[in-house]
């Protein structure tokens, strides 16, 4: 009897659904209300991948992804063969790496959020700060450009104080810094908000026990507030140097004139220039590979080196 019931036992379990299996199963709902963003995804994020192998083609839309010509690495040879290769690699590195530079605003912005004891006051400088990241790029850039004007505001000021107009917009030496500005003036409010969602999570009761030891506002934040909030700083990082060669198009491409662009003319300007310009989306398709590969290798780069000095990363 025993033997049988020992048997009939294993039975049950092999013909048991796995332990994964009942999980979904157990919460099915939720499931299903994951499934749409799944098939977005699929559709517009991993659907598209399937039109990169043009890039190792000589594309043309009469013939299909299929019957074009398979031509290799030409197209990636030619790119890193022209004659402005390393210049645009410079004034993209240049923005990003100014970017990055900036990056410790938001922090900073979050941590003087943290410390206002005025509720009011405190709502106000947030709500002023927030609303400049709902401008639209388009607007953005006509501010700058109405604001930088030979007759805007900042050179009328220089001209009342006895000083020379500056073109700003027409030297390339100024362009990465208003690219930048404008940018950080746009989203430092708006970045902020995931470090003063971190730094609300902070224990009081070791606050108050860091002052009874003693501690000042300053010694609070650098020795209690910053390693709170450190590893979501981190992370941040990480995935903003994932992107450092993805300079947004759009804003540059508006700021952009045939005067700046020494600075101005970055990958993603070039792509738009071969790819929709010239309707070259072999050549396009290529520079745009070349560009995610070496965004891969930063990403994966940054994270290893971020597990081994503070064992906080990514995965």
């Amino acid at each position: 009897m025993q033997s049988s019931g020992i048997s009939t036992a294993k039975k049950v379990r092999e013909h048991a659904p796995p332990a994964a299996l009942k999980r979904v199963l157990s919460s099915w709902q939720l499931y299903v209300l994951l499934l749409p963003a799944v098939i977005y995804l699929g559709i517009f994020n991993y659907g598209p991948m399937y039109g990169l192998q043009i890039a190792f083609k000589e594309f043309r839309p009469s013939l299909g992804i299929w019957g074009s010509q398979w031509t290799g690495l030409k197209n990636f040879i030619r790119f890193v063969t022209f004659p402005d290769f390393w210049k645009m690699i410079r004034n993209t590195l240049a923005i990003t790496v100014y970017q990055l530079a900036t990056f410790p605003c938001a922090v900073i912005l979050a941590i003087l959020f943290n410390e206002m004891h005025s509720l009011k006051f405190k709502k106000v400088v947030q709500m002023v700060t927030y609303a400049p990241h709902f401008l639209s790029t388009v607007v953005l850039c006509s501010l700058v450009l109405l604001i930088l004007a030979p007759e805007g505001p900042i050179n009328n000021a220089l001209v009342s104080m006895g000083l020379n107009q500056v073109e700003f917009m027409f030297r390339p030496k100024y362009f990465p810094g208003i690219y930048v500005w404008s940018g950080v003036w746009q989203s430092i409010g708006w970045s902020s908000i995931i470090y003063l969602a971190a730094l609300s999570g902070v224990s009081p009761e070791l606050i108050e026990a860091a002052r009874i030891d003693g501690a000042g506002r300053m010694q609070v934040i650098w020795h209690v507030n910053i390693p709170a909030i450190l590893p979501t700083i981190i992370i941040t990082f990480i995935l903003n140097t994932g992107g450092m060669l993805n300079v947004g198009f759009e804003k540059i491409f508006l700021l952009q004139n045939p005067l700046n662009l020494d600075a101005s003319r970055v990958i993603s300007t070039y792509v738009y220039e071969m790819g929709i310009g010239g309707a070259q989306f072999s050549y396009a398709a290529a520079i745009g590979l070349f560009n995610n590969l070496v965004n891969i290798i930063l990403l994966l780069a940054v994270n290893t080196i971020s597990r081994k000095v503070s064992e906080i990363g990514l995965w």
